[in-house]
């Protein structure tokens, strides 16, 4: 794996996730009570011996710097390798379909240039999953493929843009109708660096497309192959989804799936005693984050770091983010409460089945 830098594309941004991402990129934002969402292409990475990794930031990059800094908990903080922050383009994208903007890639040539690893590993960070890179390289290399693209089999409908047309092991083709049981891309692929270049230099005429909007056309001049992932995985890009996904978590399967030890998603360390349940505290089918002070009712919720939920509080179907506050009576239900919020006593607020309630953070 020392043969192999990764790339961690960062930005884009999109309108349809309400408040979450009015004041960060897509990227920090906050995932299973003590993560972001940048954390599992970064510890994917790691955990799979890629230590050279490239981040391209977006224009609104302050809150991602903030949470990843020089790398450190990740080991990235090192002389040779490491984590390098890279600048993405003022614009970034704007589109559902587009995740890998070519002018992001030519802004970044130097990185690629200046690394002697043969192979580049490039995958988005909105994508949710425990994903090992291993196996994806070798069949890159011993196949001999130009490009590799990671694909699973689509049961529902998420943010994977394109599904790919497969025949014989190569991809032939893409396609934007995706339907159940089709096999979509998951913003993930390998490509060999000196063609990953000359793409580049290619279609520098055109750098304002997406990677693979740009090269569909030369499919049938490279060889372009498939591998299909079976673990669980998701790409977060609505509110809706990000609510969806989120609650997902409460499920044994995935939980475990995701957060092995052996193969740990790292996110930025923050210090804090454990969760505290006093007298009344009644608490089902929930994930609550150290720091956490209950008092009242938590129910099918995920509760971030210093959440305090006061006595006869009832907190149902909810993400609650850090140092929100639900003061005794309150009762808050299909609920996305962003950072540092207070839900005064006996306040009642409640969303929809079909569309989950945000609370943009309390600055």
């Amino acid at each position: 794996m020392d043969r192999v830098v990764g790339i961690i594309a960062a930005n884009f941004v999109t309108d349809e996730m309400g408040e979450l991402s009015s004041e960060r990129t897509i990227a920090s934002v906050p995932f299973g009570g003590k993560y972001r969402l940048v954390d599992f292409a970064l510890s994917n990475l790691v955990n799979s011996g890629i230590s050279t990794i490239g981040l391209i930031t977006p224009y609104k990059y302050r809150s991602i710097i903030d949470h990843v800094g020089a790398g450190k908990p990740w080991n990235l903080d090192r002389k040779s390798g490491g984590l390098f922050v890279l600048p993405g383009s003022v614009f970034g994208v704007r589109s559902s379909h587009s995740r890998f903007l070519i002018r992001d890639l030519i802004r970044n040539q130097v990185f690629l240039m200046r690394s002697p690893a043969p192979y580049v590993v490039i995958t988005a960070a909105n994508v949710i999953s425990h994903m090992d890179f291993y196996p994806i390289i070798k069949q890159h290399i011993d196949t001999g493929a130009d490009i590799t693209l990671v694909h699973h089999t689509f049961d529902r409908q998420d943010s994977m843009r394109y599904g790919l047309k497969i025949e014989n092991g190569r991809v032939v083709g893409l396609k934007t109708d995706i339907k159940e049981g089709d096999e979509a891309f998951v913003d993930t692929f390998v490509i060999t660096r000196d063609l990953l270049l000359k793409i580049l230099e290619w279609y520098s005429a055109i750098d304002y497309l997406d990677f693979f909007e740009a090269i569909e056309g030369d499919f049938d001049k490279m060889d372009v192959r498939a591998y299909k992932y079976d673990g669980y995985i998701r790409g977060v890009l609505t509110a809706g989804e990000y609510y969806k996904f989120s609650m997902e978590l409460l499920k044994p399967a995935v939980s475990e799936e995701l957060f092995s030890a052996e193969r740990a998603i790292i996110s930025k360390p923050q210090e804090s005693a454990p969760a505290k349940y006093l007298e009344g505290a009644k608490v089902k089918n929930s994930m609550i984050t150290s720091g956490c002070l209950i008092e009242g009712e938590v129910e099918h919720s995920i509760l971030f770091r210093g959440v305090k939920v006061g006595r006869g509080a009832v907190v149902k179907n909810c993400i609650v983010m850090q140092r929100c506050t639900i003061e005794p009576g309150a009762h808050v239900e299909n609920v996305i409460l962003d950072k540092s919020n207070v839900i005064r006593a006996g306040t009642v607020i409640t969303g929809s089945g079909e569309e989950t309630f945000i609370m943009e953070k309390n600055l």
